[in-house]
């Protein structure tokens, strides 16, 4: 009975160990996927619970944080999405036999720490802006961490996806910037031993500014210079203050002068300071330097340069028209011209802005010697004088004149203007030439106009046509100037391209471009003063006198101003009236005599041969007194002038008749009947006598044949 007892305790107890090894061995294991020991907020977790049992199909899954049940499914996977602090906790999973309700098992618990997520943050060393070519740091901190157990990223504006720099060990990215790394920066952390990543820091703004810009400029600003002028280089930097300067020369890096001021004085150039320059600014705060300044070239001339003076006339300047001299030098810029006359004299010297200098009504006073030569800077640098220039001034005519059509100084763009050398004979052989700023001298056959004959025809206008025009013949005569101005605006002023003579009357008009206005009200100047308001648009001076002269221009309220011409104003000729009469009374007289003594001839035809020979010799002599007197012989049939005021002269015809003397036989005798007339003019201011040296009087001559002696 004993034995039997104790078999049935053996078998239990053989029962209950395969049932708890039986137990043991279906029982579902719970793992964590990713399996972290510390898992921050936000990640996804998975639990898995697995079981040998060959197949899940017929189980149910139960899923619990601690004693709550969170899920049931038929899938032996269970995901926590952004998962937070508050679940972290213990986790199982329970498993049902979906045929065997007996049939269940428990999974082992898993623990979840959750905690918040670390946030990167992010420093910029230094702060504030930047400047190209200084260097910041980045430093990227996660906070409550050391800095070994992560690895760093940084991004720039906002693409998290691919960072601009990473590094495994250190926290801080420095890099020297460019204004191309200016924008939007942020950092994170991933830690080196679950892979997982910190927030993203909060974004930090770099700015990089260009280093401020230095200016090199260079007085005088003309090139080249000359040995001896003084040259100062000025460098500028628009940004901050506190600059020093550092020069730089040739192609030295290193600085060949520093100073506290901003310039560097060449006080006598020389040869050898012929090279480029720029210069920089340094100073002790941020930005500490400026960017390099441009190159200057300075040009160093070690001669001194020497003018070339020349006049707008190639011949005689006639009394009462303009002169205009010109200083020409090629060299550079900047220069003031000083003008001498008769003596290089630098007490006696007048001094011009510009390269002319211009005599506005020459008198015979002005002729003489001229020389010219220019100056600039500071101290003063002066070039050599001029070679003389003469200038000659005649009260008489130049044989041609230069006509302008259409007429007056001013004309628009675009118009066509036509320039004719007319002459008193002929003017064969003149050509048309001019001086413009651009061009200097040249004929009408360079290109800016076409040739006929003696007419130039410029067929468009334009502002380049701006000059002083005249005729030259190829002796090199020339004719007066005439000052044309070509302007691009509304107004031109109308007025006379020639000299106007003192007494007589002057219209300036002015003249618009299309559209014509509807009020043609405008205002007249002399040399900037307001001389008349004229509703018609015309201004008349009755009487021009000398005083007149000026320059003048005209503005109309809406279209604008016309440019500045300059009139001028000649004596009028002087009368000789008297001179004429007395001249003509005395040409009477001389004729009267000779018309006696030819009458007294024929009276004593049967006097002796000798008789008439000395009464023929007596003519001779008086002839003789004609001819001192500059008159030459008129043979018959010519005319004798008659003198009037406007140089007309009219001649009387000679005649012819024979006397016979039985005793002398006969002879052919010529004789002059001259009637002197004189045509009146209410103008005695204005007449003129035709009295001349191209003048010629009559020699009274005898034919004489003889017969039957």
């Amino acid at each position: 009975m004993e034995f039997r007892s104790l078999s049935v305790i053996l078998l239990l107890s053989s029962l209950v160990q395969n049932l708890h090894a039986q137990a043991h061995y279906f029982k579902p294991v719970l793992t964590v996927w990713p399996d972290w020991p510390q898992i921050f907020s936000g990640e996804t977790i998975t639990l898995r619970c697995s079981f040998p049992k060959p197949s899940v199909t017929h189980w149910t899954f139960y899923w619990y944080r601690e004693s709550t049940r969170l899920h049931r499914s038929d899938d032996n996977l269970y995901i926590l999405k952004h998962i937070k602090v508050d679940q972290s906790s213990k986790y199982y999973c329970y498993i049902s036999n979906k045929q065997s309700q007996r049939e269940s098992y428990w999974s082992n618990a898993v623990t979840l720490t959750v905690t918040e997520r670390p946030k990167a943050s992010l420093t910029l060393v230094p702060t504030g802006q930047m400047f190209s070519g200084e260097n910041v740091t980045l430093r990227c901190d996660i906070q409550g961490h050391t800095g070994t157990e992560w690895r760093y990223s940084w991004y720039k504006d906002g693409d998290s996806n691919r960072p601009v720099h990473s590094s495994d060990v250190k926290r801080e990215y420095s890099f020297s910037v460019v204004e191309f790394d200016s924008g939007k920066y942020t950092c994170r952390g991933e830690r080196r031993s679950d892979s997982q990543r910190s927030e993203i820091s909060d974004a930090v703004i770099l700015i990089v500014s260009a280093l401020p810009r230095a200016t090199l400029t260079v007085d005088p600003r003309w090139s080249p210079v000359f040995t001896g002028e003084s040259v100062t280089l000025k460098c500028e930097i628009q940004s901050h203050s506190n600059w020093r300067y550092q020069w730089y020369k040739g192609s030295s890096g290193t600085a060949v002068s520093q100073s506290q001021i901003n310039t560097f004085t060449i006080r006598s150039a020389a040869d050898q300071d012929q090279d480029q320059f720029w210069c920089r600014g340094e100073r002790n705060y941020r930005p500490s330097s400026s960017q390099y300044s441009n190159r200057v070239n300075l040009s160093v001339e070690a001669e001194t340069p020497k003018p070339e003076l020349t006049s707008s006339h190639k011949g005689a300047a006639l009394i009462g028209n303009p002169v205009v001299l010109y200083c020409k030098l090629d060299q550079s810029a900047g220069w003031k011209f000083y003008w001498s006359k008769h003596t290089q004299s630098p007490e006696n010297e007048t001094k011009t802005e510009t390269h002319s200098y211009t005599i506005s009504s020459v008198s015979v006073s002005d002729g003489g010697q001229y020389w010219c030569r220019a100056e600039r800077g500071t101290p003063v640098y002066y070039t050599h004088y001029s070679d003389a220039l003469w200038i000659n001034v005649t009260g008489v005519s130049p044989p041609v004149s230069l006509m302008v059509s259409p007429g007056g100084t001013q004309h628009f763009i675009t118009d066509s203007l036509s320039l004719n050398c007319e002459g008193q004979s002929h003017s064969a052989g003149w050509r048309v030439r001019r001086y413009t700023h651009s061009e200097k001298v040249s004929d009408c056959s360079s290109g800016w106009g076409s040739v006929t004959r003696s007419t130039c025809n410029i067929s468009s206008l334009s502002t380049s046509h701006t000059g002083v025009y005249w005729c030259e013949s190829e002796s090199g005569e020339s004719s007066n100037p005439v000052n044309i101005t070509v302007t691009n605006g509304d107004v031109i002023l109308d007025s006379p391209v020639h000299p106007v003579t003192e007494g007589d009357p002057l219209t300036l008009r002015c003249l618009y471009h299309d559209p014509k206005p509807s009020n043609l009200t405008a205002e007249f100047y002399k040399n900037g003063s307001l001389l008349q308001t004229q509703t018609t648009g015309e201004m008349t001076i009755r009487t021009v006198s000398k005083s007149d002269e000026g320059l003048y221009h005209c503005k109309h309220p809406e279209k604008g101003e016309s440019p500045q011409s300059w009139i001028s104003v000649r004596a009028a000729e002087s009368a000789v009236g008297l001179v004429g009469a007395v001249v003509g009374v005395s040409f009477a007289v001389l004729f009267i005599i000779l018309l006696t003594l030819l009458w007294c001839y024929r009276i004593k035809k049967g006097h002796k041969l000798h008789t008439n020979q000395m009464s023929e010799q007596k003519q001779r002599e008086s002839g003789a007194e004609d001819t001192q007197l500059g008159h030459a012989a008129v043979q018959a049939g010519e005319d004798i002038p008659e003198w009037d005021s406007q140089s007309e002269c009219i001649y009387s015809n000679l005649h012819s008749g024979k006397a016979t003397d039985v005793g002398a036989g006969s002879m052919e005798i010529i004789y002059a009947e001259v009637e002197v007339k004189m045509k009146k003019n209410s103008k005695t201011k204005h007449e003129k006598v035709c009295v001349s040296a191209d003048t010629v009087y009559s020699e009274l001559k005898q034919n004489r044949e003889t017969k039957g002696l």
